[in-house]
């Protein structure tokens, strides 16, 4: 088996390919102890080689992957392979936001990265939707369900906050608040992808992949579709599962999972 794994900022996927099938698809929280957790993660499955990518991709070369592949690539590799024809792809995880663009064999020609500020993140969304007294998977079904919103400057965790709790003691509707804050980081993104300048089939990534109102609000704001993969949140642990896939059989063989 081949196997990729994403040891990201709030959780680890992981990608299982028995020859050209993807056969297993798994997700934990990182935890204190990320590292540890994928082993125990990778212990189900008799793994022919395993590449890492993510955050911690470098600690896991050093324990127990084959090999590491960035980000990047992984994500155009995931994209590439649930969707053919795509040239654009938009991961938004945990911590970090990414655009990639693609030429038509589907390599990297361009990306930029928000990895500095959790502004439009998963993690922002996650904030907001506590300051709200909404679960996560709340938040997109109640910012639907409005179709107002109101004014909100600033895509800072801290203040926007701030404004949050502003509004609710003005009164204004919950729902209308949380389509203000979806629209705020939505337009973030699509800043992004301007920035970018290409066009073309756009593949939507990254657990924020599943709030259906940033979804719904980018296919409207952009005026077509966004393809999104059955788990989203695993295209970077496909991409590399896939280069752990297109390795070469005589590449050194790594330290035993599990050791140190």
């Amino acid at each position: 088996m081949d196997i990729g794994i994403d040891l990201g900022s709030r959780a680890i996927k992981m990608a299982v390919f028995q020859g050209d099938s993807l056969v297993a698809c798994r997700m934990a929280e990182s935890g204190f102890n990320p590292h540890q957790q994928a082993v125990a993660m990778l212990a189900e499955f008799a793994a022919r080689r395993v590449v890492a990518t993510g955050y911690g991709r470098h600690l896991a070369h050093k324990g127990f992957a084959h090999g590491v592949i960035t980000e990047i690539k992984a994500h155009a590799l995931g994209a590439r392979h649930f969707f053919p024809q795509a040239r654009l792809v938009l991961d938004v995880g945990g911590q970090d936001c990414k655009v990639i663009s693609l030429n038509g064999e589907g390599k990297v020609l361009n990306f930029q990265m928000n990895d500095k500020c959790a502004a439009g993140t998963g993690r922002f969304l996650e904030i907001m939707a506590a300051s709200l007294g909404f679960t996560l998977a709340e938040f997109g079904p109640m910012a639907l369900s409005s179709g107002h919103e109101a004014p909100i400057n600033s895509m800072c965790t801290v203040f926007a906050e701030s404004e949050v709790i502003s509004l609710k003691n003005h009164g204004v509707p919950p729902a209308d608040i949380a389509r203000a804050l979806h629209l705020a980081v939505v337009s973030r993104l699509l800043g992004m992808l301007g920035r970018q300048g290409e066009a073309g089939p756009l593949v939507f990534s990254g657990g924020v992949a599943r709030n259906p109102a940033i979804v719904a609000l980018l296919q409207e704001r952009l005026g077509g579709e966004v393809l999104i993969a059955q788990h989203p949140e695993h295209v970077g642990a496909v991409g590399a599962a896939l280069h752990a896939k297109g390795m070469s059989s005589s590449a050194q063989t790594p330290p035993k999972i599990g050791s140190e």
